[in-house]
């Protein structure tokens, strides 16, 4: 992503007016060389990638700028599973045409959160295509040698964590989508603008980075939906899981719509999209985790424990019987 010719392109001028503002990184050397300097000051520097396509993570008409904080909240979500601090990101923007209204609004949202949530923009590239938009980051964060939590560090006994609720963004792309969800909150305001907000600008939970480095065995984010991605954490840590399905956190309206027969747990528990922080903690720090997140003001709830590798990860009911599930996660392929 640069913008150094004397006689600039489109692209350089494209670069300019809406990128270049957000490269306050001295690596960055403002945009104008081939590439940026991560300095690592003796830390790890842990890298993540995610990318949104048009009509697979967001619709075509959604607000750019909640496009553009989607696609960089992906990334600080993975990030924070891992422990780290974020450092600074890239960026590859696919487009079909130059829109200067959307433009203008998708590099303000972008700009906005990587001021506050401290990931200055550091390089990438734009592109055009003929198909959809598609936005694709790569974000860099720090954190002290050898402390980063991996997926395969659970062991039996330690208690699941999660943040958050659980269900809300499938909810909301219901409603996007003139589903059962959006019939039965007609006349709800309120309840249909809180889900497609929980869809559209997922709440990284950047602030429990250390809580999770210093006292989660195993962590990662809920991306692809909370029991597809405990059966991956289970399987790389070499484990099973047994979960207590009352105990999942939900929002109100969540609540709501499950205790009506609207939706089933299935399709909250594996609609995808939440990403929240999916942990592991042993016992023992337990007391301390909870403290801590509770001082960085992220809600995390005790949900199950983890079991020995003799059968799936399962999810129980209040009478202690497992939950049949028609699918874990969402999946692309």
């Amino acid at each position: 992503m640069t913008s150094e010719n004397k006689q600039a392109s489109g692209e350089d001028s494209l670069i300019a007016r809406y990128f270049k503002p957000l490269a306050t990184d001295p690596g960055a050397f403002a945009l104008d060389d081939d590439a940026a300097v991560l300095k690592a000051r003796g830390e790890d520097i842990v890298v993540t990638t995610d990318a949104i396509v048009e009509g697979v993570h967001f619709l075509a008409d959604d607000p750019p700028d909640t496009i553009a904080r989607k696609a960089l909240r992906v990334n600080l979500s993975d990030i924070a599973a891992k422990g780290a601090t974020p450092a600074g990101f890239v960026l590859t923007l696919a487009l079909r045409s130059v829109d200067e209204a959307w433009l203008s609004a998708f590099a303000g949202g972008l700009g906005e959160d990587a001021q506050s949530f401290g990931c200055p923009l550091l390089g990438g590239d734009t592109v055009s295509t003929p198909g959809p938009v598609m936005v694709s980051i790569t974000v860099f964060g720090r954190l002290p040698e050898g402390r980063i939590v991996h997926r395969s560090g659970a062991r039996p006994g330690d208690r699941v964590m999660v943040t958050g609720t659980i269900g809300d963004a499938a909810l909301g792309l219901d409603i996007l989508k003139g589903g059962p969800v959006a019939a039965a909150l007609t006349g709800d305001r309120a309840a249909k603008e809180l889900l497609v907000a929980r869809y559209r600008v997922p709440q990284p939970r950047n602030d429990l980075a250390e809580a999770v480095r210093a006292h989660a065995s195993a962590s990662m984010d809920v991306s692809d939906g909370l029991a597809g991605d405990l059966t991956k954490l289970c399987a790389a840590s070499g484990v099973s899981a047994d979960i207590d399905a009352p105990l999942v956190p939900m929002s109100v309206v969540a609540a709501g719509l499950l205790g009506r027969g609207v939706v089933d747990l299935g399709a909250l528990i594996s609609g995808g999209d939440d990403y929240e922080i999916l942990c592991t903690v042993p016992q023992a720090q337990l007391t301390a985790f909870t403290l801590a997140a509770g001082r960085a003001g992220v809600a995390v709830t005790s949900i199950g424990m983890v079991m020995p590798a003799s059968q799936p990860p399962r999810f129980l009911d209040a009478a202690g019987n497992a939950i049949a599930l028609e699918r874990l996660s969402y999946s692309h392929f």
